[in-house]
C-alpha cells in the first residue's frame, strides 16, 4: 500500500471513530419503563409509573408481559383525539402495539408532566407519568387538569407529581 493511501485511510479511520465517540457522548441517559401483566393477566401495568427524568432523556418502553401487547401512548389529540397531556411544545407519541419482548423509545426535551396510557388496558388504569425537569425549567408546564376524557380509575392511578419528584421512581412493581 502506498503511503498516501495508508495516511488517507488513517486520517478516515480517525474521523470515523470521532464522529461515533462525538455521537455516544451527545447522546443523553436512558432510562427504561416496563410494561408487566401477572401470569394470568388479570393485572397489568408500566413500571415504574411515575418516573422524574432531565430534558433530554430517553424513555425506553420495554414489553415483558409474556401474555399481553401493550402501547405507550401520549395523551394527546394526534393519538385517538385524547385530551393533551403533555406540555404544549412537547411532540406526541404513540409506540403501536408492541409484543412480548418488544421495545420502543422516545427522547422528552420539553420540560413539564407528560401522562400516557396503554390504549387496550386503559380501562384496567395502565397509565404512567413522567416529569421532566423541575418546576420553574424554563417552559414548564405542570400536570393537566382531570377532564371528562380520562377514566377515574386512570386518573386516580396516575402518581402525583410532588411525590415523583420526591422520589425519583414510583411504583416499581413486580409479579
Amino acid at each position: 500500500m502506498r503511503p498516501a493511501r495508508r495516511r488517507f485511510l488513517a486520517l478516515g479511520g480517525g474521523l470515523c471513530a470521532t464522529l461515533l465517540i462525538g455521537r455516544a457522548a451527545q447522546a443523553g441517559p436512558v432510562e427504561v419503563i416496563e410494561m408487566r401483566g401477572t401470569a394470568r393477566g388479570e393485572r397489568i401495568w408500566f413500571s415504574p409509573r411515575g418516573l422524574a427524568v432531565a430534558p433530554g432523556t430517553t424513555l425506553r418502553f420495554v414489553n415483558n408481559d409474556p401474555g399481553n401487547s401493550h402501547t405507550a401512548t401520549a395523551y394527546h389529540p394526534a393519538n385517538h383525539d385524547r385530551a393533551r397531556r403533555i406540555p404544549a411544545a412537547a411532540e406526541p407519541w404513540d409506540s403501536d402495539f408492541l409484543l412480548p419482548g418488544d421495545t420502543f423509545e422516545v427522547t422528552l426535551k420539553v420540560p413539564g408532566v407528560y401522562d400516557y396510557f396503554c390504549i387496550p388496558h386503559e380501562m384496567a388504569a395502565m397509565v404512567g407519568r413522567i416529569v421532566v425537569g423541575r418546576p420553574g425549567d424554563p417552559g414548564w408546564e405542570g400536570p393537566a387538569p382531570a377532564t371528562d376524557d380520562l377514566l377515574p380509575e386512570a386518573l386516580a392511578a396516575l402518581p402525583e407529581v410532588g411525590d415523583i419528584l420526591t422520589s425519583g421512581r414510583i411504583g416499581e412493581e413486580r409479579e
